[in-house]
């Protein structure tokens, strides 16, 4: 018995010593709340050990931790496979997911990217307060405390201006630090004039100034306009933002960095020239060739250049014969401003007849068929190399044939799209994506995220829908329908599966 005791005793210690090399706390249901009741702000991770995101996630996640140990900012894990309950509580869905804490009570997502340079800037500006006030001794050191600041020089009477730069920070604080300076010596020796903000950047010019009229979506504009790179890099970690930045983005894909840097270097000012207009990136040809062809470029043949509409989901390649290089690009871009380019369509042949009960659809009839405004439809974007499309089929072709035997056949459409063969209009994030588009709301589509059986799409069909139209369904087996699941953010036992299948695509 004794022996037992001090068995248990080493591995004790031997755990210890493991948990004392890390600077990543591991927490537990019985240490969790006073972990967290103990530290005024923490970002904790909700994992499961086999979860492949998790373990890319991992040295980043520790580089981050001990990054931040000497502002005393600490993260946490939690292992849902062993934590259940805790997880549970806490409204964990999937791995990893990643909340930051301000006590029990304040939780809130963490929204930053899963590197360790991205979790040290979030966590950093989290632990500030929106606008920092800073003096003439603390000025400098902030200029450089990321990779962007943003600093208003106001004065401290002029409310207003104040008001309004407080406001911009509360909505950007997860993105930028902000700072504020009231002496007017300060700002004279800045070069600039109350009121006025300067953004300082560690690339391209170093700062940007804003002297304008102080009002929050002129001052949102010139930050995310003046903190984005003019030759910025594509990538896993920057893919959304460009998509959500609200206008076109130019593409030069090459597979070496030398070469990147030198077209980077050679196309930076056409990107000067168009900035706030078009976004200008680099991407690795090698590891994201693949995406070429989502732009109706050629998948062997780099650099390559294109502009896509990220709105309105259009594709304007440059032929692979011509050169990437200044003068070629200078043209390009200034006949795409000019509306001289039509867009680049990808679409298959429309079929010569629909015999199959779900129509197909392809870019060249896309909008006859989905954007008839007289019919509701329902539509599948699926890819023929994803496994949860293959199990869906027999049920789609069941669901289809019920419609179109029905009394509805004249009104309800069910039909399906191969979304990597055919540019569409809407944004798909993961296969298969299925959405209703009600006859008389073509503008409001109704995307699905309930169990893919065939009963449950009828009742999709007839909530959302004009008609309102319902099919009886024989009854189907007891097996239970596999949860819609999207390409990227949850990571559950069958997302990580899809993925697997999926690798060999080299997606973005």
């Amino acid at each position: 018995m004794h022996q037992k005791r001090v068995a248990a005793g080493i591995i004790a210690a031997f755990a210890a010593v493991a948990t004392a090399e890390s600077d990543v706390a591991s927490l537990t249901k019985d240490t969790f709340k006073d972990f967290v009741k103990a530290n005024n702000l923490i970002l904790a991770e909700f994992f499961a050990p086999w979860c492949g995101h998790c373990k890319a996630l991992a040295p980043e996640y520790e580089e981050a931790a001990t990054s931040l140990k000497e502002k005393n900012i600490k993260l946490a894990k939690v292992d849902c496979t062993e934590e259940a309950d805790l997880c549970q509580e806490f409204g964990v869905e999937g791995y990893p997911t990643l909340k930051v804490f301000r006590g029990l009570e304040d939780v809130k997502p963490y929204n930053g990217q899963r590197k360790a340079d991205a979790i040290h800037s979030y966590m950093v500006k989290q632990s500030l307060p929106a606008v920092s006030l800073l003096t003439k001794d603390t000025l400098e050191d902030f200029k450089t405390a990321d990779k962007v600041v943003l600093v208003a020089y106001i004065a401290t009477d002029d409310k207003a201006s104040n008001e309004t730069f407080s406001k911009v920070a509360e909505t950007l604080r997860d993105d930028y630090l902000f700072g504020g300076v009231n002496d007017a010596a300060v700002a004279e020796a800045e070069g600039v004039k109350f009121p006025s903000i300067v953004l300082y950047k560690t690339f391209d010019e170093g700062k940007n100034k804003f002297e304008s009229k102080f009002e929050v979506e002129a001052i949102t504009e010139f930050a995310k306009t003046s903190a984005t790179p003019l030759v910025g890099e594509v990538g896993p970690e920057t893919y959304a933002g460009y998509m959500s930045a609200g206008i076109p983005l130019a593409y030069i894909f090459a597979e070496t960095q030398e070469e990147r840097d030198a077209l980077s270097k050679a196309l930076k000012p056409v990107a000067e020239k168009h900035k706030g207009k078009i976004n200008f990136a680099t991407i690795d040809a090698k590891q994201f060739g693949a995406h070429a062809a989502n732009l109706n470029l050629k998948t062997d043949k780099f650099p390559s250049f294109a502009i896509q509409d990220t709105v309105k989901n259009l594709k304007f390649p440059l032929h692979h014969d011509l050169e990437v290089a200044h003068d070629t690009i200078h043209d390009f871009v200034k006949r795409y401003v000019a509306g001289e380019i039509e867009p680049s369509i990808k679409s298959e042949p429309i079929p010569e007849k629909q015999d199959g009960p779900v129509t197909v659809v392809v870019a060249k009839n896309y909008d006859q068929v989905v954007l008839d405004d007289k019919k509701d439809v329902l539509i599948e974007f699926y890819a023929p190399w994803c496994g949860h499309c293959k199990a869906l089929a027999p049920k789609y072709d069941q669901l289809g044939s019920l419609y179109a035997e029905s009394e509805f056949k004249d009104k309800v459409v069910i039909a399906k799209v191969d979304a990597t063969a055919n540019d569409v209009p809407d944004e798909i994030a993961g296969f298969p994506t299925i959405k209703l588009f009600p006859a008389g709301a073509k503008d409001a589509p109704v995307t699905y995220s309930g169990a893919r059986t065939v009963e449950d799409l009828v009742q999709f069909i007839k909530e959302n829908g004009k008609y309102k139209a319902s099919v009886s369904v024989k009854e189907e087996g007891t097996e239970e329908a596999a949860p819609a699941a999207t390409e990227e953010a949850k990571d559950t036992k069958e997302a990580k599966e899809a993925k697997e299948e999926k690798e060999e695509h080299d997606e973005l």
